[in-house]
């Protein structure tokens, strides 16, 4: 009789996985604006596609069960790679034609499509694949490599592009390198996790038939049938209505000469500054955020968290009126915006966590409606993005960071209907000395 093997350590394969998974994300989300903005795109029209290729991410919920109905989630992870890898090397190829925006878009698409899905695969893989406690020592190490791939992404990427162009005089050439690049990268990641991955005995699909879907519209009918939807959504969709627009801009605004109204950086220094700088301040924010929220509970720290999120609008003001000409000034300023962002965010975070485990904490269905929440989250970033460009060369930068500003008055409007439990997300004290904790007061 052969031997059981042990599993593979969760060090051989999550790192890897949760890098994988917000790489393409920040390609998506972040390094095409910079590549639009190399290649001469205009403002409008950057955030208008980018804006939309963010729509997988709002639907995923919508195909997230057919995950579970057709093959293995380990299946899904190796090829949805492996596409990835494709879909790169697509865009590389592409932005070598005379028509490039038409076909990167595509390709950019295809890629977005794989990248929502390849979310869904890789965070039910996980679940299988490490028992509960696991599960949740190992949080930490995906949030980590996360956050790796953005500032690889953000910062080490961009920085790449800047160089190559420097060297070569040619953005189209430059970013075909770096896309090139990313292209084997995942290639090798596919086969990588081929044979890094476990397999979990309990990765396989789910049954087939009509109780399934019958299931799968109840769990839809009880979210938004949930006391104070309407609250809920205008919440979960109005709370980053002005980071969505600023969002699509910030790159163009570092990137446009001084006499258009930008800070006329070179493309490295905005890998630096924002994709470097900016993301570490943003970790750190939210780290901070998280503890506070573990302290104090969310109900009572919802508005300095939303406080802290929205003022450090007024540092783009501030840079867009007095266009500083120092790099270590802007990564700073750059840095204090994304760090308030980070610590505010976290009481979105919260409350999604909130609405999905329902009422008391024990609704059977929070994962399917915490999708869901992700969901109307894309949604509140994707539809007000798509306008962004076009109001920015209405106003020009400084109205449109004035804009800016005004812009979070509707997400104070919907923070002031929602409903909070009080105490809902502070950790228990723990107990007297002597007394033996219950699984009730850990939260088990």
């Amino acid at each position: 009789m052969r031997p059981t093997r042990a599993p593979p350590s969760p060090w051989r394969w999550i790192p890897t996985l949760y890098f994988g998974e917000g790489l393409p994300y920040v390609v998506v989300m972040t390094l095409a604006v910079v590549m639009y903005k190399n290649l001469g795109i205009s403002n409008t029209e950057i955030a208008l596609v980018t804006s939309g290729v963010y729509l997988p991410w709002v639907v995923k919920p919508l195909w997230g069960p057919l995950v579970d109905l057709l093959g293995r989630k380990r299946r899904w992870i190796v090829a949805l790679q492996c596409l990835l890898g494709l879909a790169l090397a697509g865009v590389a190829l592409a932005l070598q034609g005379p028509h490039f925006l038409a076909w990167t878009l595509a390709v950019l698409w295809l890629l977005a499509l794989a990248s929502a899905t390849h979310d869904i695969a890789a965070d039910g893989f996980y679940m299988l694949a490490l028992p509960e406690r696991a599960q949740a020592a190992y949080v930490g190490v995906r949030s980590t490599c996360y956050r790796l791939a953005m500032i690889a992404g953000q910062g080490g990427l961009v920085v790449l592009a800047g160089l190559l162009a420097a060297r070569s005089g040619d953005f189209h050439a430059a970013w075909a390198g770096v896309f090139a690049g990313l292209a084997g990268f995942f290639l090798a990641l596919s086969a990588w996790h081929a044979w890094a991955l476990p397999r979990p005995a309990a990765d396989r699909p789910a049954p087939r038939g009509a109780p399934f879907w019958a299931d799968f519209g109840r769990v839809f009918g009880a979210f938004f049938r949930q006391p104070g939807i309407v609250r809920v959504l205008a919440f979960l969709l109005l709370y980053r209505f002005a980071e969505a627009q600023l969002l699509k801009l910030v790159v163009p605004f570092l990137l446009d000469p001084r006499s258009a109204g930008g800070l006329g950086l070179p493309t490295q220094d905005v890998g630096i500054a924002y994709g470097t700088v900016g993301v570490a301040a943003l970790t750190l924010g939210g780290l901070l955020g998280g503890w506070v929220v573990a302290r104090a509970g969310l109900a009572r720290t919802l508005w300095p968290l939303m406080l802290a999120m929205h003022l450090p609008n007024l540092v783009f003001v501030a840079l867009a009126w007095g266009q500083p000409g120092s790099l270590w000034l802007v990564g700073a300023a750059i840095g204090l915006e994304q760090f308030g962002y980070g610590f505010g965010f976290t009481a979105y975070m919260v409350y999604m966590l909130m609405v999905a485990g329902g009422p008391a904490g024990d609704n059977p269905h929070k994962t399917a409606h915490y999708a869901l929440c992700t969901g109307f989250m894309a949604l509140g970033m994707m539809l007000p993005g798509l306008w962004a460009g076009w109001l920015q060369t209405l106003l020009g930068y400084r109205g449109f960071f004035v804009w800016g500003c005004i812009a979070t008055l509707p997400s104070f409007a919907a923070a002031a209907g929602v409903r909070i439990a009080p105490g809902y997300g502070r950790r228990p004290a723990p107990p007297p000395p002597g007394v033996r904790e219950t699984g009730a007061q850990a939260g088990v």
